[in-house]
Formats: structure tokens, sequence, C-alpha cells
């Protein structure tokens, strides 16, 4: 139970990482909230930690709109009175190159970055009130190399590993902590998107990007909600500004 009674808010839980951290939170005794873009994966992600003897709301949000952003704080401290732990991992995967559009980057950076500063602007308001607070930002390996067709996402994802280390300046006289996780490649939706337009298996993708790997796999999602979890958690109070890579050593290689 290490955040008992702590109200932690997760983007982009209806899936993945952010499903796999929610969990994980409702367990160690949180009181969650779960934000997405997609009501039935949101509304199942609650139900699961309620069925579990947690407490969990569901807010259907899109966090690059500025009027989203701040109902999930609002509608968050309506429902239980304060923030206290804001996880920023909804994420816009539009994995192109210099082919991509306008609308491909505005899509890529209203979410990975605008959003991010949004919901984290209005979390830390309310956290300032309660006296601290900690965010836990989602960047990826991707902020750390070059991969073909990835410049649309990679940049996004290394613009959120600077914007920690910023935000983490400016929140510490309020006592808010902000550091970042990235992760290496772990099997959500978006990597099956990816796996599909690639026309391989999820045997044969995981056996190719594990061989990137000092520890020769791929990573699984709860591996990366652990990571959150330390951050996120008072274990983690000399901590901030850091960027903790869950990646199985692939950037140790590149």
């Amino acid at each position: 139970m290490r955040i008992k009674n702590k109200v932690a808010i997760i983007t982009g839980a209806a899936s993945g990482i952010g499903e796999a951290t929610a969990l994980l939170f409702g367990g160690e005794g949180a009181k969650v909230v779960v934000a997405d873009l997609d009501a039935a994966g949101g509304n199942n992600t609650a139900a699961q930690i309620r069925e579990k003897g947690g407490d969990a709301i569901f807010l259907h949000a899109d966090i690059s709109k500025e009027p989203d952003a701040k109902r999930i704080i609002d509608e968050s401290v309506q429902a239980y009175g304060r923030v206290d732990i804001l996880v920023n991992n909804a994420a816009a995967f539009v994995l192109k190159g210099l082919e991509a559009t306008m609308e491909d980057w505005q899509r890529s950076l209203a979410t990975n970055v605008i959003g991010t500063a949004l919901v984290s602007r209005f979390a830390s308001d309310q956290m300032r009130e309660n006296g601290g607070g900690s965010i836990v930002n989602v960047s990826s390996q991707s902020a750390f190399y070059a991969e073909p067709t990835f410049l649309c996402y990679s940049s996004t994802k290394a613009a959120i590993l600077h914007m920690t280390r910023l935000m983490a300046l400016d929140l510490a006289p309020a006592n808010i902590r902000v550091n970042t996780v990235c992760p290496g490649t772990i099997p959500t939706r978006a990597t099956f998107n990816h796996i599909a337009k690639e026309g391989l298996t999820l045997e044969e993708f995981c056996a190719r990007e594990g061989a990137k790997t000092i520890l020769r796999r791929v990573g699984q999602a709860q591996e990366v909600a652990y990571a959150i979890l330390f951050l996120a958690s008072d274990e983690a109070s000399f901590i901030t500004a850091a960027c903790l890579v869950v990646d199985g050593g692939r950037t140790a290689l590149s």
C-alpha cells in the first residue's frame, strides 16, 4: 500500500502502460482517476480496480483540448477532494518522417507536448494547495536515438524528456517532484498497430526487437508501471528531474 489514499490521475489509462499503471496504483491503495478518449476501455480499467476492492472513476477526456485538460482536474477534485499524483501517459502515435503532414504534426504535438503541459499545469495548481505532489511523464526510448520514419513521434518524446527537467525546476518550490520514465519496446495497442503496418506477426516483432536489448526480450506493461509507481511514491522523495529508462538495456547498445 505504497500510495494508500493518494489521489492519482492517469491519462491514457484505457489500455497498455496506462492501464497497467492504473491497476497497480489501485492495488497499492490509491484512489485512481482513469482519463482517456476510449470510453469502453477506460470504464473497463476503472471497473477492474473497483472489482478488486479499489476506488476508481473514469473520465472521458481529450487532453489536447484545454477545457478537457482542466475538467480532468476539476472532476478529480470534485470526486476525491485533492490531487496527489499525475501520470502523463496519454499519447498520439504518429509514426512518420518528413512526409508527415501539418495535420500529423498538429495531432502529435497537441497531445504529446501541449496536452502533457496543460494537464500538468492544472494538476500542479491543485497540488500547490495540498502542499506538494508528484508528476510522472511517460517519454520513450525513442527520445535517445534515431529510427527511420519516427521523426514526428520521437521529436515529441524528446521534448517530454526536457519538459520534465524544466517543470521540475519550476515546481520544486511548491514541493512538486517531476520525473519521467522512458519505456522500451512494450506490446501495447500502438505496438500492435505498428506490427500490422509492417506485416509481421507478434512473435516475429518481439524476436526482432528483443534481439536489440541486453536482456534479449521486449518488456511488459507492468514492468513500466512499477517504475512509475516508484517515482510517484514517497520512496522517491529525493528524486526529481530524473529519467528512469525501462528498456532492457536497449539504449545502452545504441
